[in-house]
């Protein structure tokens, strides 16, 4: 990047403001009210997540994985088998954050994941296009393979052995659910005097606190 001064990009935040006052007291509501917001602004993938977990050598990995559910926690799909699989069975703790830049918006979340049932991991595996079913079942994520032929090769063999088949969800691919213990709800302002506001659960109930930027 020559002659690129990356310090001197900057913007301004200065689209809204966050007080306890229009914010729901229950997390999920607000939640939902703010992921409502990034949907009806047409934004780009509004459920994409930075879901950060940590391996046995306590080092963090952070990557981008699609949001598909919201109960008593956060759901997402993946191969049991990838790394992030398993850094989870090492350490179940995580979290993960959504950025919503269009409306200067961010929100971090902290919890444990654990799987969801295999009825629920039936029931979206089912629900997801044909070529999706099949790349689940061709790609042994974050292996490492020789080129994208090979890849591609994987994904013929098993489009032959389930044509005209119903595909049937793999052991290693299926749902987790990060269920909360932080979440934090961020809004841009200007001078960097951003609005941080945190619910912590603590003794099952939720707290509630604001952070200096």
């Amino acid at each position: 990047m020559p002659n690129r001064n990356l310090a001197n990009i900057r913007n301004h935040y200065q689209r809204d403001a966050l007080d306890w006052s229009n914010l729901p007291s229950d997390p999920f509501t607000a939640f939902e009210q703010w992921m409502e917001a990034a949907i009806a602004a047409k934004l780009y993938e509004p459920t994409a997540m930075a879901l950060a977990t940590v391996d046995n050598n306590h080092q963090p990995h952070a990557r981008i994985v699609l949001l598909k559910g919201i109960d008593t926690g956060f759901i997402f799909y993946t191969n049991y088998d990838s790394p992030k699989g398993q850094e989870i069975a090492h350490n179940p703790k995580a979290a993960c954050t959504f950025f919503w830049p269009d409306l200067e918006r961010q929100v971090r979340i902290e919890g444990v994941i654990a799987k969801v049932s295999d009825s629920l991991s039936d029931t979206y595996f089912s629900s997801r296009p044909k070529d999706s079913q099949l790349a689940a079942c061709a790609s042994a994520q974050g292996k490492v393979i020789a080129d994208r032929a090979e890849l591609e090769s994987n994904f013929d063999k098993i489009a032959q052995q389930f044509a005209n088949k119903t595909i049937t969800r793999p052991a290693n691919w299926g749902g987790y659910r990060l269920t909360p213990t932080r979440f934090e709800f961020w809004q841009g302002r200007p001078n960097r005097l951003h609005d941080r506001l945190v619910f912590r659960l603590v003794h099952d109930a939720w707290q509630q606190e604001r952070l200096s930027p």
